[in-house]
């Protein structure tokens, strides 16, 4: 009987158009090997038998969603979805760092790539605005302005001209623990630029015309600044988490300390802090280790030798961190901003390198950049898909003996509420709930910014000085990348239940800020209650 059901319903599939386009789609739907053939010739057989025309609409729906999940293979060889370690056996042949110390204890160390035509050569000392005091703060700033007012044996016109004509570069930044001078010139040029280096780090003369006229120099300097929301609100964060310590002032320093800074000051400061052993010396690119060390020796003569180092300074005068808030009320200013802070870790604290996954796993996005449904961090997919935030940025910073571990964000006013309640639940949600997914997504995320952020002469000179001044030696890209991958799900927890949950917190916050809930309520959220 079945038989003769079959032979029957062959007929009709023949005997009527529009059921014979049904059978050839449902002959390319079957679940038989040669139908599923993409060949044209293969799709001419016979349905199989005991297959009922829904069973085989329902294998149709079944394949597509297959399809969907499982795309072909061949496009997902270098772009997933799913996150996945990544081989770094090519990181395995970067270049070796030579380090030498003098002596004096002054340390050079090179990182030479013989294909490059510059090269970048400066001067990391380990010293910044941590390491004055009241009356002195600003200092380090301004002596970084008069380091290039001229020296005794070239005038500010000689050194600027001798700069230009060899077509270099020549500039200096000071951070809150360190201060550098570096110059970018071709190959050719690096002893020249040796040269000057050392003539203005021992022999600037700070004539008492040239201290006046850059007084109003950095005065409008700090207008700048201060124009700068997001400097300004970090200037803050620190006064407030950090009170009545070092790492509390501003690099620039107060006006008043501008106006009365003198020569005697300047001097006083390059004795006690521009020391032999708290400099390094570093050069990347077409250089070669023992020319630099030849002319470092030439040069650089005159340096104090002064033992005292930045760690007796710092226990001197250590860091606390302070829970507590800053709030300044603008209602001039269309957007309000805050930042959320947390204690951190410092350089060589074993947990600092899962910091900075964390930091990646909460991310960064901005809406001028359009996208954060499908970022990988739940946070930027919240602040994205809900149009809470004009920008929001996590930050990880440390300092010699602690960091500050937190989030900055820009928003509309009547955003404060939604967008506070965001930040502090995804925070405290590294506490309880970590996919293995999001740690290797933001491992891999970790790795690549750093990678990129070496691309150049410049800075590959300034991570081997920044890394010598803080851990007294380079860390290979490949034992970096090993740190960032022993970083785990379980780590993440860990690691956010010793500086996040139930922590105290610093808070500042600038404009419209009537609707940012008060401190305890950010302080209640640094930890759920489970029930």
């Amino acid at each position: 009987m079945a038989t003769n059901l079959i032979r029957r319903s062959r007929k009709l599939f023949t005997s009527s158009r529009g059921i014979l386009s049904l059978q050839t789609t449902n002959r390319c739907l079957s679940t038989s090997p040669a139908i599923l053939s993409d060949s044209p010739s293969e799709l001419t057989g016979p349905p199989p038998p005991n297959v009922m025309i829904y069973d085989r609409l329902a294998e149709e729906a079944k394949s597509k969603i297959k399809k969907l999940e499982n795309p072909d293979s061949r496009f997902l060889q270098y772009n997933s979805p799913h996150p996945v370690i990544s081989d770094h056996s090519k990181i395995l042949s970067a270049p070796e760092t030579r380090v030498t110390t003098l002596e004096n204890g002054l340390r050079i160390a090179t990182e030479s790539n013989l294909a490059a035509r510059t090269a970048t050569v400066g001067v990391w000392i380990d010293a910044g605005s941590r390491y004055e005091d009241d009356e002195t703060n600003g200092t380090a700033h301004f002596l970084e302005h008069m380091m290039f007012k001229g020296t005794e044996k070239r005038s500010v016109r000689a050194l600027e001209e001798e700069i230009e004509n060899m077509g270099g570069h020549l500039n200096a930044y000071t951070s809150r623990e360190q201060t550098t001078y570096y110059a970018k010139v071709m190959d050719k040029n690096v002893p020249d630029a040796l040269n000057i280096l050392a003539d203005i780090l021992q022999n600037s003369s700070f004539s008492e015309d040239r201290i006046t006229r850059e007084r109003d120099v950095i005065l409008r300097e700090m207008e700048e600044v201060e124009s700068q929301n997001e400097e300004v609100i970090f200037d803050h964060l620190h006064a407030t988490a950090f009170q009545y310590s070092p790492l509390g002032r501003t690099i620039l320093g107060p006006a008043a300390n501008i106006k009365a800074i003198t020569k005697k000051h300047l001097e006083t400061y390059i004795k006690s802090h521009y020391t032999s052993p708290r400099m390094v010396i570093a050069a990347a690119g077409n250089v070669k280790h023992d020319d630099i060390v030849n002319q470092v020796k030439k040069h650089f003569t005159k340096l104090s030798t002064d033992p005292t180092t930045t760690a007796d300074l710092a226990e001197f005068e250590p860091a606390i961190f302070t829970g507590s808030e800053v709030r300044i009320i603008d209602d001039d200013v269309p957007l309000a901003q805050f930042a959320v802070a947390f204690s951190g870790a410092s350089w060589t604290d074993p947990d600092s390198v899962a910091l900075m996954v964390m930091q990646s796993m909460l991310g960064s996005w901005n809406k001028s950049a359009g996208g954060g449904k499908h970022m990988g961090s739940p946070l930027a997919q919240r602040v994205g898909i809900n149009d809470v935030a004009e920008n929001m940025m996590a930050f990880n910073t440390n300092y010699k003996d602690t960091g500050l571990f937190g989030v900055y964000v820009t928003c509309k006013p009547d955003c404060l509420d939604d967008l506070a309640y965001a930040i502090m639940y995804e925070v405290s949600q590294l506490s309880y709930r970590v996919s293995e997914a999001d740690v290797t997504r933001a491992r891999n995320q970790l790795k690549s910014s750093l990678l990129l952020h070496i691309d150049g002469t410049s800075p590959v000179a300034e991570d081997i000085g920044r890394q010598l001044l803080t851990y007294g030696r380079r860390i290979p890209f490949a034992e970096l990348v090993a740190r960032i991958d022993a970083v785990d799900a379980s780590t993440v927890k860990r690691v956010a239940n010793r500086f996040i949950f139930d922590k105290d917190i610093a808070i500042a916050a600038m404009g419209p800020i009537q609707k940012l809930p008060d401190y305890n309520w950010f302080r209640r959220r640094t930890y759920l209650n489970r029930y």
